[in-house]
């Protein structure tokens, strides 16, 4: 996760009801951070079904799931630095959108 130049992390929602930045950073990377653990858990999984020579057809399914789960991950980790733009009201707003963009674009 990205802080933008302020360093604060938050949602359009969060600046107008006044909720600190670091308490909504901590809530997103906590929650970021837990979909990672369950993603971890599901890869040490696929390694036990591949040791154990399960069928491919199963395994290639639960890739499946863990790859769509990492993507999950990474588009709610990209949704804190696009809230934020959008929550700024100056000429930077656009380029933070942008960035944003891009970063979806290229790793999407």
């Amino acid at each position: 996760m990205e802080p933008t130049p302020s360093g604060e992390c938050r949602s359009a929602e969060a600046n107008r009801a006044g909720t600190p930045p670091s308490r909504y950073r901590d809530e997103h990377q906590r929650d970021v951070v837990n979909r990672l653990k369950r993603i971890e858990g599901q890869v040490r999984a696929l390694i036990e079904m591949v040791e154990s020579g399960r069928p491919c057809e199963d395994i290639a399914q639960q890739m499946s799931a863990a790859r769509k789960a990492m993507d999950k991950a990474f588009f709610r980790m990209m949704a804190c630095s696009v809230m934020e733009s959008v929550a700024v009201s100056d000429d930077e707003t656009m380029r933070e959108v942008e960035r944003s963009t891009r970063i979806l674009e290229k790793y999407a």
